[in-house]
């Protein structure tokens, strides 16, 4: 009797664990069809056309650990093929953490979106732990639809960061900050262990209906990788 307890019970938190992924996914569809449909004050198309992946991080909160630090999760999703040139594919789950971003927070709920802008950035971040500023150069994006990709700062830049928080979007600077697959949340999601490469790279698994929402909604503002190869 305890046994079939036990096993119930692990049964359903991974059902819920399975459902909090799910959810994150939602949310992160949800924060990048907003921002992408604000006039005027949205990610440029032309870089968005230029990014060989994306990732999303709505409501990344504030906590207090010693100075202060945060901890957001989300999804990170790539143009599929060997250079990034085919349709988006499954999306993976991600974590953001680290002290820099609890002071640019001021304590209120912030979505943060990242575009990878090159295949070297993509490759860093899908092979380990990345700390933005370091292991891959990183910028604030520029904003507006009127904005020229062709600035000193985003052809240099690995990967361009936007913030919105309390209805305000603007380019971001996340330097010292990491980026890291989150394997258990990619766990309880695919239901068996994976990593970041195995699921946007090889396509390992399928995605389920709320992974795939992300990658449809790419698909349609942004279904050809217009960078320069």
């Amino acid at each position: 009797m305890r046994l079939t307890i036990a096993i119930l019970a692990c049964a359903s938190i991974a059902i819920l664990s399975g459902q909090q992924q799910i959810k994150r996914m939602d949310n992160a569809t949800e924060v990048f069809s907003e921002i992408m449909a604000t006039p005027d004050k949205s990610i440029p198309q032309d870089l968005l056309d230029k990014a060989e992946c994306v990732v999303v991080f709505p409501s990344v909160k504030k906590f207090a650990i010693g100075i202060g630090g945060s901890y957001g999760r989300g999804a990170l999703i790539c143009r599929g093929g060997a250079n990034y040139t085919g349709p988006w594919r499954t999306p993976a789950m991600y974590a953001l953490e680290g002290g820099n971003i609890g002071f640019q927070l001021g304590g209120q709920a912030t979505d943060f979106v990242l575009l990878i802008m090159n295949p070297k950035g993509a490759k860093s971040i899908l092979g380990s732990k990345v700390k933005l500023g370091g292991d891959a150069a990183a910028a604030a994006g520029p904003k507006g639809r009127t904005v020229s990709a062709a600035t000193d700062v985003v052809m240099k830049a690995e990967i361009l960061s936007y913030s919105r928080s309390r209805g305000l979007f603007a380019g971001v600077s996340l330097e010292g900050s990491t980026l890291r697959s989150d394997g258990g949340a990619n766990k309880n999601l695919y239901s068996k262990e994976l990593s970041a490469a195995d699921i946007v790279l090889k396509g390992a698994v399928k995605a389920p209906a709320a992974a795939a929402s992300l990658s449809s909604v790419l698909n349609k503002k942004s279904p050809v990788n217009r960078s320069d190869k």
